[in-house]
Order: structure tokens, then C-alpha cells, then sequence
């Protein structure tokens, strides 16, 4: 049996609640929302498990929340992050059967910035071996939510529109969609990103910067009639975007990377186009979809980061020391994730 040191190393919030003004997932300096701390290790209670950390992830909803700007409010003194990697070093009542396994998982209790997490075991999943420490850390937020919505778009056409698509998110989601034979829109902030961008599966490319963009969208949006936005901006632009999308389109928000405010302008499309507006959190669907079905989704995201179809771009690694005085330097390196290691 494992032996577990009294106290362990911790990134943790410096504030409570919300903050109530949505400012966008950005900060100057962590210092502001987090510190470093000596805390207790947590102990795993029925139903949950302790993991010691190998790796974790920064995604953009783990700078909303540390901002008070996310859909659950803060708990000041706790450790911030929502995903990572490591080993079950102990276990709850009904939670036994991962101990000692290796799992990618989502903090629910305690979360993933520190030596020691504690989480639900349903949200937890068993790794390949063949998957890396850094895929393991990166498996559930991005790769579940893009198989989960690709699904979506799918079951309404073959065409569908992706927003800040040189995100992780957005890369998964065009690879995924020309894999299934349909034809991703990839919207995006620069020129440079059209051609690596199709070299990901978007099977167009439109340059939000462009002045012209709107009416590129609706001459494609004629052509091609995609049905579901997949939308992790939630700007003005958004907003003409999903007007100009045809009968029964649907725009899905799954993040607010934009700290803008957009304003509806043709809410007669709503009625008379049948269009509706509607959000996506991942972890409503991991507790509402039926185990089979999140067992297919599993397998097939392991297999895509095992045979390399699928990977994780790395921007930059952070040690769990330096993260309060680093990670809004390394936020600004753009197309990579953050990685944070004990």
C-alpha cells in the first residue's frame, strides 16, 4: 500500500464566488487569482478517487473560472485546473477498481493544479498504455467535447461551421469531420492558419479579420447549408454568422473566448426560420449520456491519439512550481496547450 506524505504542493484560488463581468479567458498575471501553498493531501471519499499527478492541462474554461467568470462559483484556498493525468494511489467506497490504474480525468473536488487531486471516479478514465502522459492529460475537455459535438453537426448535415478553429478544440473537430466525410467551415483570426488549417480537414477557410466575411459566409452558407455552429467565441460576429446560416440552423456555445457582449438582430429567425440558440458543457454530458454510448466515444478518442491521428499540441511545460509566475507568459504563445507537471 501506498504511503501518502500529510501535506502536498498547490496552485490555489485567492478568491470566491463569481466575478460578474466577463473579461475573456486572458490574464495578465496569475498572481492576481492564484498563489502557492503547503495543504493538506485530500482524502478520496465514497464513490471517488485520489490521483497523484503526472500531468495537466490549461483550457481556456480554467482561466474563466479562476477569474470568477465560469459556471460554477470559486472556493477560495482550493487548487484551480480542471485536467490532467496520473496514477490512483488510493481509493473510496465503490471506487476500487482503479486503484493503481494510470487515468486521464476531471477534478470535481480538488482540483488538478497540485501534487494530490481528488475526483469522482465517473470522471475518470482508464489510459492505453500507448498513450502518452501529455495526450492522457489532454484526453477528456477538447477530445471528448469534439467527438460530442461533431456528433451533433452530423446528425444535422453534411456542412458545419467551426469557430476559433487553431484552437486544440477546433483542430480535432475539422480532423474529425473530414474523417467522417463532412465538410467543416473553420473560421479563423488569421491568414497565416487558411492553409494549415486545411491540411487539418477544414474543408473551407474564412479570415473573421476580413472585411468581407459575412458575405463569404453567406455565399457559402447558400452553397453548402450548414445547420450547426459550433461556437467558442460567442462575439457580434458570431451573431451575423448564425443569421446568415439557413432554416433550422443551430448555434451551439461551448465557450466565450471573446469578451464582447453580442446583440440579437433578427430574433424573428427564431420563429419564423426555426433557428435556436443553445449551449454545450461537457460535464452535463458525461452525466447524462448513457455509459455505452460515452464507452464508443472513449475508445474511439483513445485510438485517435494512439495511432496519431489525433495529438496535442504543446505550446509550452510548466513545473507546478513556476506556474503563478509564468502561465500568463506562457498563455501568449497561440495553436498549443500549457502543460503543467509536479
Amino acid at each position: 500500500m501506498t504511503t501518502l506524505p500529510p501535506k502536498m504542493f498547490a496552485v490555489i484560488q485567492t478568491h470566491d464566488g463569481y466575478t460578474g463581468s466577463p473579461s475573456g479567458p486572458f490574464i495578465e498575471d496569475a498572481a492576481d487569482w492564484l498563489a502557492e501553498a503547503e495543504i493538506d493531501v485530500p482524502e478520496p471519499g465514497p464513490g471517488q478517487v485520489l490521483i497523484k499527478l503526472r500531468t495537466a492541462s490549461v483550457n481556456p474554461s480554467d482561466i474563466h473560472f479562476i477569474k470568477g467568470e465560469y459556471g460554477q462559483p470559486r472556493v477560495k484556498g482550493m487548487p484551480a485546473g480542471f485536467e490532467g493525468c496520473g496514477d490512483v494511489v488510493a481509493t473510496g467506497k465503490g471506487a476500487e477498481a482503479l486503484q493503481g490504474q494510470r487515468v486521464a480525468f476531471v477534478a470535481a473536488g480538488s482540483g488538478a493544479w497540485a501534487e494530490y487531486v481528488v475526483t469522482q471516479a465517473l470522471m475518470c478514465i482508464p489510459l492505453r498504455p500507448d498513450i502518452s502522459d501529455e495526450d492522457g492529460s489532454a484526453q477528456i475537455v477538447n477530445p471528448m467535447t469534439a467527438m460530442a459535438m461533431v456528433d451533433i453537426a452530423r446528425s444535422a448535415g453534411e456542412a458545419f461551421v467551426v469557430s476559433a478553429a487553431t484552437s486544440q478544440l477546433g483542430k480535432l473537430m475539422c480532423a474529425l469531420g473530414r474523417d467522417l466525410g463532412l465538410k467543416p467551415i473553420a473560421l479563423v483570426r488569421r491568414a497565416e492558419a487558411v492553409e494549415s488549417m486545411k491540411a487539418h480537414g477544414a474543408h473551407e477557410v474564412l479570415v473573421t479579420t476580413d472585411p468581407g466575411v459575412v458575405q463569404k459566409f453567406s455565399e457559402l452558407s447558400h452553397e453548402l447549408k450548414p445547420r450547426v455552429f459550433l461556437d467558442a467565441v460567442a462575439d457580434q460576429l458570431s451573431e451575423q454568422i448564425f443569421c446568415a446560416m439557413p432554416n433550422g440552423a443551430r448555434w451551439v456555445v461551448y465557450g466565450k473566448l471573446s469578451p464582447e457582449l453580442p446583440k440579437l438582430t433578427q430574433t424573428g429567425q427564431l420563429i419564423f426560420m426555426n433557428k435556436r440558440i443553445e449551449g454545450f458543457w461537457l460535464t452535463q454530458w458525461m452525466t447524462s449520456t448513457p455509459p455505452a454510448d460515452q464507452m464508443r466515444v472513449v475508445a474511439e478518442v483513445q485510438a485517435r491519439f494512439a495511432d496519431g491521428r489525433w495529438k496535442t499540441d504543446v505550446s509550452e511545460r510548466l513545473k507546478l512550481r513556476d506556474v503563478v509566475g509564468n502561465l500568463a507568459d506562457a498563455l501568449k504563445k497561440s495553436d498549443g496547450k500549457v502543460l503543467i507537471t509536479p
